[in-house]
């Protein structure tokens, strides 16, 4: 197995004996262009002055696609990582939103402040805060809780603060600065906001500009060149390397994208400490994403049965017929509920710079 690029994939334990065949599927960095295409995930640095959607719409009209999304709105005004999935990779991008977010923040503070009293009161907006959002915000304007990781004061000059905040997904960086100014009496503002991160992603040397898309993309098409382009589209299992995986036989995995179950004696390997209703990703044993599920067993459990259903499917990922068949229709009437699929992993409520 190719998973060394692929980190989830690693010190797994093995449950069952299998081999993968080679005539079907790729390896995630293998991949030729078309299927990359499918199965792929931008970090793209967005540009200011347009909506995110815009920027999607950008996205699919360059590469000439059907479906794009992407995952954590941000303002118009907002510059910074706006991860896009391409196309089934669409399926898979509200996973990040379950990780953290960085954002550099430029403030106003609306009179002069010592720093000491600035970075004490920075202190207190560290940790679980109260926030509401704002009125123009996409969600439903109650009181929720969200957590401040890391807020660091980075420079400071005049009334102007630049500011470095780690947050739980969801927050708004907008209300933060307001807050802040309203402890400290005098009222503060934003004034210029960047993403930096993005769950694991934050090395913004490969953040992706649009125009070099379009140069990649042009480049593959009228020349048939594919390196730059490969260089700006990740696999789209590089979006799941924070949550814990399982690796299925190439026997199980057609099943699965026709809606049946995965049982016990389909699953090959597991992470150490699996506990059951663990979300986890489900894997072919070349590496790519096949879908999403819930344990229904802990780690213990997967070496006392020897049959049953042993993951709750959330989402399928993979095409179907991408591995041959290897089941009946009989084999399906366990099937996965579609609306039960079709249900979202979490919520979309990341709109950050309001």
């Amino acid at each position: 197995m190719d998973n060394n690029l692929l980190p989830q994939l690693n010190d797994l334990i093995k449950i069952n004996d299998s081999t993968t065949d080679e005539n079907y599927g790729y390896y995630p960095y293998k991949r030729p262009i078309e299927n990359l295409l499918n199965y792929g995930l931008i970090l793209l640095d967005k540009p200011p002055g347009h909506t995110s959607h815009e920027i999607v719409s950008y996205v699919k009209k360059i590469l000439g696609l059907e479906k794009a999304g992407h995952s954590g709105t941000l303002d118009p005004g907002t510059t910074g990582l706006l991860p896009i999935g391409l196309e089934e990779g669409t399926k898979i991008v509200p996973v990040l939103l379950l990780g953290p977010k960085e954002y550099i923040a430029l403030a106003r503070i609306h009179n002069q402040i010592p720093v000491e009293k600035l970075i004490r009161i920075l202190k207190e907006f560290t940790g679980p805060i109260f926030q509401k959002p704002p009125q123009r915000s996409s969600v439903k304007r109650q009181t929720r809780i969200r957590t401040i990781y890391e807020m660091d004061l980075l420079d400071q000059f005049d009334r102007l603060v630049l500011l470095r905040v780690l947050c739980e997904s969801g927050t708004y960086i907008r209300k933060l600065i307001y807050d802040i100014g309203e402890i400290l009496e005098y009222g503060a503002s934003m004034i210029e906001l960047r993403r930096t991160r993005v769950m694991g992603f934050n090395d913004e040397t490969k953040f992706v500009r649009m125009h070099d898309l379009v140069d990649a993309f042009f480049l593959y098409k009228e020349q048939n060149e594919d390196n730059k382009l490969r260089k700006l589209i990740l696999p789209i299992e590089t979006a799941l390397t924070d949550i814990s995986a399982v690796t299925i036989r190439d026997t199980a995995v057609d099943a699965l994208c026709h809606g049946a179950q995965l049982a016990l004696p389909g699953v090959v390997s597991i992470p150490k400490n699996l506990k059951k209703n663990d979300l986890v990703g489900i894997y072919t044993q070349k590496g790519e994403i096949v879908g999403l599920g819930n344990s229904i067993l802990d780690f213990d459990d997967f070496f006392k049965q020897k049959k049953g259903i042993s993951f709750q499917i959330k989402r399928i990922v993979m095409k179907p017929n991408t591995y041959p068949k290897f089941w009946t229709t009989s084999d399906t009437l366990n099937s996965t509920n579609k609306a039960e699929m079709d249900k979202p992993i979490i919520e979309e409520e990341d709109d950050l710079g309001n």
